[in-house]
């Protein structure tokens, strides 16, 4: 079975065993949509009983546990779905996921680096582009980014001016 990664649980909530999980997701409400995830490197399945929010965090009750000390466990495991779990994208988008590791050309076929990160601190993505000793800090908008090859893991960008200056 594949898995994809949309979020990680950052701590327990109350005594009746619901976790707090950080999602690492555009869309924290698809967990409505799930009846079960993955939890931690052993991807345990767990059965979603209830989902809930609170300060742009997810709350999970899973069917199997009842009790705040059952769940204390999962702190800082990273919650998993099955990749046929996971919703459609519209032309041009792209899971995070499938970013991450990309290799970054120039349109010259330069090689830039690895996709390392991707930060998300406002109007659009910023990928960490890392070669070596340098990172550069790519914004994900159609002006840079050229081309996505998900199948290839390879990305084409024209860079801004400026962009590229250490």
């Amino acid at each position: 079975m594949e898995y994809i990664q949309v979020g990680k649980i950052v701590n327990t909530h109350g005594i009746r065993g619901d976790v707090k999980v950080l999602p690492i997701t555009d869309d924290a409400k698809r967990f409505e949509d799930l009846k079960c995830v993955y939890v931690g490197e052993k991807k345990t399945k767990l059965d979603i009983e209830k989902v809930g929010y609170v300060k742009g965090n997810v709350l999970l009750k899973f069917k199997q546990y009842c009790d705040i000390n059952d769940v204390e466990k999962f702190k800082n495991s990273i919650v998993y779905i099955d990749v046929k779990d996971k919703v459609k994208l519209p032309e041009g988008s792209f899971f995070l996921d499938d970013i991450l590791g990309m290799e970054v050309y120039l349109e010259d076929e330069t090689h830039l680096g690895t996709i390392k990160d991707i930060l998300q601190p406002g109007a659009n993505d910023v990928y960490v582009v890392k070669n070596k000793n340098l990172e550069y800090l790519i914004p994900a908008i159609k002006d840079v980014v050229k081309q996505v090859d998900i199948e290839e893991k390879k990305m084409i960008i024209s860079p801004l001016e400026g962009m590229l200056d250490q």
